[in-house]
């Protein structure tokens, strides 16, 4: 790590807590610490040097412009719309297929974003990850010429919607979306739930069943076309301020060009989502790095019985636990980071992972929960909004039960589900 993401951890860590800083009076600083950007061991150092450049260039930035605002904007529900162009700045998206980086770092960045707030990150993967991958790999060179320039500018900005009100596991045989050909047009109509950010989006690809062959297919939709609506989903405890909505479709009409050329059957669809599965376990590692800075730094600077309580042994405990269980994650994602570069991963390694890491995530969230004792559960301390928004990333992208189950058929050969 450079002194400058040292400095960006440490401010962090800083910001993360209103509480006294009677350590610090006492001479018990992060300045003294070996560690002190929890890079326990040293995975970052995988990374060549232009790499770690723009790895600690992105964080920089995320301190910089996000994590003044972050707790804010959850606790309002209110995404921060003003950054996109901010964002578009940077240079952020597609980091693998457009500009030739690892996936090890593409992996990194994600985990820093959410280190420092995981809505932020859930429109930067959504984007990133499932709408434009999406385009990356299913769309044909004329569709992705005439859609790429704009949206790897960030000039428009898209979401991925195939969850349902009534069919989220078994969306690849449960979508009750359709699509009908009519001549040059196709015509969807259904119903599309927790679908982020959908409500200032330009475009939403929509997976829908093309009533000719039962198929599931991928079609482009600009959410300015009549018969889109997207309403908010109100009263969410987890990444409040993405703009999670309930997207209806009636009688929505779109051109066959904008059919995703490589978008025919749900086999397609996972293709995108193998990818994302990995993403969100990267996720989860940011959340836990995120967790622990908080607790550590809360458990330097709070004292009871007149010392500060990262002085008593069941803290520490806590402490090394929540960071074992970051660095074991972190270890399981920079493999599979290192397959994914080699072209060796499969769909079970992508389920492994996600389901491993987010559950070691969410002891990690509690863990850092109890430390902050009853200031845990109140969002100034920011803990509260990180163990909240876990929840959500502990589901999506394929419940941990579904991905156990994937990794499970794999290394026997049984199928426990259809």
């Amino acid at each position: 790590m450079t002194a400058t993401s040292n400095a960006a951890s440490t401010a962090a860590a800083t910001s993360a807590s209103p509480a006294s800083t009677a350590a610090a009076d006492a001479g018990v600083e992060a300045a003294i610490l070996p560690y002190p950007d929890g890079d326990f061991f040293g995975f970052e150092s995988l990374l060549p040097a232009d790499e770690l450049a723009r790895l600690n260039e992105i964080r920089d930035w995320m301190e910089a412009n996000v994590r003044p605002i972050a707790r804010d904007q959850w606790s309002r529900s209110e995404f921060p719309v003003h950054l996109i162009p901010k964002v578009a700045e940077l240079d952020m998206i597609s980091p693998v297929r457009r500009q030739g980086y690892s996936h090890l770092l593409a992996g990194m960045i994600t985990a820093a974003i959410h280190r420092v707030d995981a809505s932020f990150g859930t429109f930067f993967s959504g984007h990133d990850g499932l709408f434009t991958g999406s385009i990356e790999l299913l769309a044909s060179e004329e569709q992705q010429a005439a859609w790429l320039p704009d949206i790897y500018a960030l000039r428009k900005t898209g979401v991925f919607a195939i969850t349902e009100p009534n069919a989220g596991s078994d969306v690849a045989g449960g979508t009750t979306t359709t699509a009908v050909r009519e001549g040059d047009s196709w015509v969807l109509n259904g119903e599309k739930r927790w679908i982020g950010n959908s409500t200032f989006s330009d475009y939403v690809i929509i997976w829908a069943k093309d009533v000719a062959d039962e198929q599931v297919k991928g079609f482009l939709v600009e959410t300015s076309r009549e018969g889109f609506s997207a309403t908010l989903i109100e009263n969410r405890i987890a990444l409040r301020a993405v703009q999670n909505a309930d997207i209806v479709l009636k009688d929505v009409v779109v051109p066959d060009f904008n059919k995703l050329a490589g978008a025919n059957s749900f086999r397609d669809t996972n293709k995108v989502l193998k990818t994302t599965r990995a993403t969100v376990g990267w996720q989860a590692v940011g959340i836990q790095m995120a967790a622990f800075d908080v607790a550590r730094r809360y458990a330097v600077e709070r004292t009871q019985f007149g010392k500060p309580i990262a002085s008593f042994q069941l803290i520490q405990e806590q402490l090394v636990t929540m960071l074992s269980n970051a660095q074991a994650s972190m270890g399981m994602m920079v493999r599979l980071a290192q397959m994914e570069d080699e072209g060796t991963t499969r769909n079970e390694h992508s389920a492994m992972a996600k389901a491993f890491v987010t559950k070691c995530m969410r002891e990690t969230v509690a863990l850092g929960r109890g430390v902050l004792g009853g200031n845990g559960v109140s969002v100034d301390y920011e803990m509260a909004k990180i163990f909240c928004d876990a929840e959500a990333i502990y589901t999506y992208e394929g419940t941990y039960e579904i991905n156990t189950l994937v990794a499970g058929r794999a290394i026997t050969g049984i199928a426990a589900f259809v």
